[in-house]
């Protein structure tokens, strides 16, 4: 029976209820392939090794809440998985957690579209491919989120959800007009803006420490008619100089009134860097913005017109070709910029140099910044707990480690941040800085200040609520104010709202400053990489 608890292993069992694949334990059953068929980490690298002690794979919202439930008498924790993408493995429950039971609610794919309003009823266990052609089939419907087809919307749609829309839709958590969440005490709720309100704040940016949601009530767009998408390879020339592609595309996306139908990133890979993105909208308008003339001109470019859908299927074939969607051992590192951020040339050229002059310990890695701007920002920071509304770019390095990830490696993308967050002159007054679908398990006590800003205070109040045994969490959730638990057991507590900006706040002005879209990883030409490994002792 292993060290655990008998009476959680039969609890486990009365919520199954003979339920075949059900349920998947570490230490009960003595399953050679657990980690394999049940657990699935998504980051290989021996630093994120996990295992939790139960996986349960539920089918309706009633079991979730009883797993929960058999969770607290035992004294167990819980995190959710949707599509497991967490860098950290958090829907496992992190590194070095041994007490975390995860629910795997990879059997909640049910879906509705209401053909008056247009509202998108879903599981939390889709998948984002699975979420655009779904839209796409009932009705020609579409909203932001990533590009990556295998992310769950589960997590995404709680912690932010960036991609190529987000400039003219806002984020994926934007769309989220209702949810259904099993909180810690194992009551199944309903959370909006009209009910549970300030619960609707806190999983709005910090899902999953405060509940597994079960279903989402999506609020969705039509869709797009043509589209733009482009791609210009400034590959195989001298990294020192590619300082001067990184200015001209940064002068470009530092423009506060740059048109929103625009979305762009650019990846420094080891073989030079690449511009890339998408233009929604023909391409006689593409022209009449006059974007063109101001990106850096190369001979190696692809630009080509299509449809919402052919973006979604070209976004879905590129990630194919990447590592993206598979397991492997990496490592990875993420700021954000608010407009006073931007780079200056000098820190440019600096960056640049570094990468010239360091060893990388892989031929695989990739440093990706994106812009932001547009409709992210019209939402003011305190109405959700997402708190990165004042950011106009977004930075993230990757790693792929073989077979894990070196020393080398990390000093290599370590320094390089190091580098960069200098060049932020202000970093107390930046508030959130790292965006918490980029979690970076390196942070330790400075992680939740950094992902939530200046509404985590808020949200340990909430937690302190609604949580406050700390059922819900990992290795860098949202703690509850031991305070404000103090005070409910005595009876002298306020409410959260009554106690601050606690949850969704309708007053005050909207931060002005463009804030947009970060796709999906989108680690470009990882795949030549691979076939080009042959060249490591060039690139270390």
């Amino acid at each position: 029976m292993g060290n655990q608890p008998s009476s959680l292993q039969t609890c486990l069992r009365d919520v199954c209820a003979g339920q075949s694949g059900c349920v998947g334990y570490a230490a009960f059953n003595n399953d050679p392939l657990y980690q394999l068929t049940w657990v699935k980490p998504y980051n290989l690298d021996s630093t994120a090794a996990v295992s939790p002690i139960a996986v349960v794979r539920p089918k309706t919202v009633e079991q979730v809440a009883g797993v929960v439930k058999c969770a607290a008498s035992n004294g167990k924790k819980v995190q959710a998985k949707s599509g497991g993408h967490s860098y950290g493995n958090y829907g496992l429950g992190g590194p070095n957690s041994t007490d975390v039971i995860t629910i795997d609610l990879v059997n909640f794919q049910q879906f509705r579209m209401d053909n008056e309003t247009w509202k998108a009823t879903m599981g939390a266990g889709h998948q984002l491919g699975d979420v655009s052609k779904k839209l796409h089939d009932n009705g020609g419907r579409a909203m932001a989120h990533g590009v990556c087809p295998g992310v769950g919307i589960g997590g995404h749609a709680t912690i932010g959800g960036l991609g190529a829309m987000s400039r003219q839709w806002g984020s994926c958590l934007d769309h989220v007009l209702e949810v259904e969440v099993v909180t810690a005490d194992g009551k199944i709720q309903r959370a909006s803006e009209e009910q549970n309100s300030d619960l609707f704040f806190a999983l709005k940016g910090a899902g999953g420490s405060f509940g597994v949601i079960t279903e989402f009530v999506m609020k969705t767009h039509p869709e797009f008619g043509k589209a733009v998408q482009y791609m210009y390879s400034f590959t195989f020339q001298s990294m020192r100089e590619q300082w001067r592609i990184f200015k001209a595309w940064q002068d470009l996306i530092g423009d506060p009134d740059l048109d929103r139908r625009f979305g762009s990133q650019i990846i420094i890979t080891p073989l030079g860097c690449i511009i890339e993105g998408t233009f929604y909208g023909s391409q006689d308008e593409f022209d009449a913005t006059g974007i063109v003339g101001k990106l850096p001109s190369t001979r190696n470019s692809t630009v080509q017109v299509t449809d919402w859908m052919g973006t979604v299927v070209s976004n879905a074939e590129r990630e194919a070709l990447f590592v993206s969607n598979l397991a492997s051992p990496f490592y990875s590192k993420s700021l954000g910029f608010r407009q006073q951020d931007l780079l200056s040339e000098d820190a440019i050229k600096d960056m640049f140099n570094y990468i010239a002059d360091t060893r990388t310990g892989t031929p695989i890695w990739a440093i990706i910044f994106d812009l932001e701007g547009g409709a992210i920002n019209d939402v003011p920071m305190n109405a959700t707990a997402y708190a990165h509304r004042d950011k106009t770019m977004f930075y993230q390095s990757y790693a792929v480690g073989i077979p894990q990830v070196s020393s080398t490696t990390r000093s290599f993308l370590s320094g390089f941040h190091d580098r960069v967050a200098a060049s932020i002159k202000d970093r107390d007054a930046a508030g959130a800085v790292v965006y918490a679908g980029y979690v970076d398990p390196a942070l330790g006590d400075a992680a939740q200040k950094s992902y939530w800003g200046s509404n985590y205070p808020a949200l340990q109040r909430i937690k302190a609520k609604y949580d406050p045994d700390d059922v819900f969490r990992n290795y860098q959730s949202v703690r509850p104010d031991a305070n404000a638990k103090s005070e409910d057991e005595n009876g002298s507590g306020s409410s959260p709202t009554q106690s601050g900006a606690s949850g969704p706040q309708t007053t005050g002005e909207s931060n002005d400053e463009n804030l947009g879209s970060v796709s999906g990883p989108s680690w470009a030409l990882l795949s030549l990489w691979l076939m080009v490994a042959t060249m490591a002792p060039l690139l270390l």
